[in-house]
Parts: structure tokens; sequence; C-alpha cells
């Protein structure tokens, strides 16, 4: 399962952003907070599309979290890639 939480200051990128996670089987947690519960092929697609189509797009002012609840692990992009201190979340 992920959770992604965003903050992207373009209006297109983040309505395309939020169209592409609920196509994935995102379910809207909060206005910018999806929990994708899907299989491990699904997920790792749109892992894949997320690193390969909107990190490019994303700017300085956006702040993307992906939370891997399975490895409990976190993934930035954007300004959140300069967060040095870690992140420590509860399943």
């Amino acid at each position: 399962m992920l959770v992604v939480s965003y903050d992207i200051s373009n209006d297109k990128l983040r309505n395309k952003f939020s169209k592409t996670l609920e196509r994935y089987g995102g379910v809207r947690l909060q206005y910018s907070v999806f929990e994708i519960n899907n299989s491990k092929r699904v997920v790792d697609t749109l892992k894949i599309k997320i690193e390969n189509i909107f990190a490019k797009q994303f700017c300085t002012e956006d702040n993307v979290f992906i939370f891997e609840t399975d490895e409990k692990k976190a993934i930035k992009y954007g300004n959140a890639i300069h967060r040095d201190k870690e992140l420590l979340f509860f399943i």
C-alpha cells in the first residue's frame, strides 16, 4: 500500500496527478492525500509513472511524499528532497 501526500503549485499538473492516483485505485483521504491499496504490479507501475513522468515536472515549490507502508520507506520529490530529517510514520 502507498500513501501519497502532495502540495503541487501548478493547478494543471496537480489535477493531472490526482486523476492519475485515482486511476490507479487511489482513495482520497484528504484533499491532497491518497491511499493506494492495490496489487504490487499496479503499485509498482504507478511509482514508475510518477518517477518517469511527473517527477520531471515538479518544481522547487512542490512537495510530494510517497509512503510505502509495506517497506516502511518514504520517497520524496520536489522541495521535499532537501529535507534531511528522517521521517517517522506509524502503520
